[in-house]
């Protein structure tokens, strides 16, 4: 189907859902959704509308070329018309991609140190404050759910709550393995060593969006510990869940309250779950397309932060700011993550052509 034949479907349907809830006759049910799909499909219809007029005004200012008196400036509003018609008719065509129903939720951060010991571990606990300080850049807040870290000061694994309106959207090309190359702190030699950390970004899940069932949970409790094995808590109040039919594990050690740290691991379980299902939804569609800008597999590699050079690059894009500094501090995350986002759009957009 080409956009024309899309442009004029989405119209024929925003008139014909208009018509349908100005009548009256539809019952509440089918009235609410009815409204929530005329909601969605509103913004497209405009600007249809507005492509429709824009079009029309050029075809009308052709007739003017006939004309010696009124020909110049005929000309010149249809070269205007020209150059603002391809962005309109993008500005459509990206209204009319698929959406991602997790897009605009919250999202659950989990952030382990990978290959390369000690310095894998603090390469793993800079990033997760990368990631809180890009957080509190776009007025989102951050939780710290889990935080387990090393005598060195760096993290063998790390979870957080982002809460804010199109945090998933913004943070999903972040999973996968982010590489690091350096010379550790640990090194006395001052040879460049290479460590790598594993980022995933899960959609945050309701409890609508994921059913758990109490008897399919193997719930344990164990005293709390610090780095190195210190004891932080005197009482059982960490909390070990094992989803039983998947065999997911969540633990969770941070409050001294059994309770909290129960809810704080059911909320990362419930995010993993909604996940495997959307993976599940997906599988057809990712067999038969692989994104340039990732699969999202917490497996590959898709960027590397090298010190030395000050540099770092999203190997997904082909893409290198020589600006590590800005990007550690969080400033500068958004120049990839637009970039990322922009080229997800563009490879979708040549997929409906």
């Amino acid at each position: 189907m080409s956009f024309e034949d899309m442009f004029a479907r989405v119209a024929a349907r925003h008139d014909e859902l208009r018509d349908t809830l100005a009548s009256g006759t539809a019952d509440a049910q089918t009235f609410t959704r009815l409204s929530r799909e005329l909601a969605e499909i509103t913004p497209v219809a405009e600007a249809i509308e507005e492509l429709r007029q824009v079009r029309a005004e050029r075809a009308d200012l052709e007739g003017m070329l006939e004309d010696p008196e009124m020909r110049d400036l005929a000309r010149a509003e249809i070269d205007e018309i020209d150059a603002r018609l391809p962005g309109l008719v993008r500005r459509i065509q990206v209204l009319l991609l698929p959406k991602d129903e997790a897009d605009e939720r919250s999202a659950i951060l989990e952030v382990r140190a990978g290959t390369g010991g000690d310095e894998a571990a603090l390469f793993a606990a800079e990033l997760f404050e990368m990631y809180q300080r890009y957080a509190g850049l776009r007025g989102w807040r951050f939780e710290v759910l889990e935080n387990a870290s090393t005598e060195l000061g760096g993290t063998k694994e790390a979870v957080a709550s982002i809460a804010g309106r199109g945090v998933f959207a913004r943070l999903k090309f972040e999973s996968g393995v982010h590489r690091v190359q350096r010379v550790p702190q640990t090194e006395a030699g001052g040879r460049i060593h290479t460590s790598a950390a594993t980022v995933a970004v899960l959609p945050e899940a309701e409890e609508v969006d994921v059913h758990i069932d109490e008897k399919d949970l193997r719930i344990d409790v164990f005293r709390s510990s610090g780095p190195g094995g210190q004891s932080v808590n005197t009482t059982d109040s960490a909390v070990r869940i094992t989803h039983l039919p998947t065999g997911l594990v969540v633990s969770q050690q941070d409050e001294k309250s059994q309770h909290k740290n129960k809810a704080k691991a059911l909320r990362v379980l419930r995010a993993r779950l909604y996940e495997m299902q959307r993976a599940q939804q997906d599988a057809a569609r990712a067999a038969n397309r692989r994104s340039q800008v990732g699969s999202g597999d917490r497996s590959e590699r898709i960027r590397t932060y090298n010190f030395p050079q000050g540099r770092v690059t999203d190997h997904r894009i082909n893409l290198t700011l020589y600006k590590i500094d800005k990007v550690m501090a969080g400033e500068a995350l958004d120049e990839i993550v637009e970039a990322l986002l922009a080229a997800d759009e563009a490879e979708r957009l040549a997929e409906l052509q």
